[in-house]
């Protein structure tokens, strides 16, 4: 597979963020802290097929979306006290630049 840049920064934000959701309180390690773990696990899952088909802008979409949802599963962590103001507006810089790479790809692809 060719090294893709999104799928090294995400892995890397992947890291992060699942060393931060240890901290979690134990109420929120199985719902919350799970939910954003799914969900990173889904968006790496499209990352890759989107990379490896023709057919790549639906599943840019879908992505786009999981994104957006993950981004939302994350503040709302930091407002219920789950996640410290810091680890949330680190999370939120390495998803905002994974965004714009997305943003990108989706620019480059609907041209084709």
């Amino acid at each position: 597979m060719e090294k893709l840049v999104i799928k090294k920064k995400f892995e890397d934000c992947m890291e992060y963020v699942f060393q931060a959701l240890t901290h979690f309180p134990k109420s929120e390690r199985f719902t919350t802290a799970a939910e954003i773990r799914n969900t990173m696990l889904r968006i790496l899952k499209l990352i890759i097929r989107a990379n490896k088909t023709r057919s790549r802008l639906t599943l840019l979409y879908d992505l786009d979306v999981e994104l957006d949802v993950l981004r939302s599963l994350i503040r709302i962590s930091m407002a219920m006290g789950f996640m410290p103001f810091k680890k949330y507006e680190q999370a939120s810089l390495r998803l905002a630049e994974i965004g714009k790479m997305l943003g990108g790809w989706i620019k480059q692809t609907a041209r084709r």
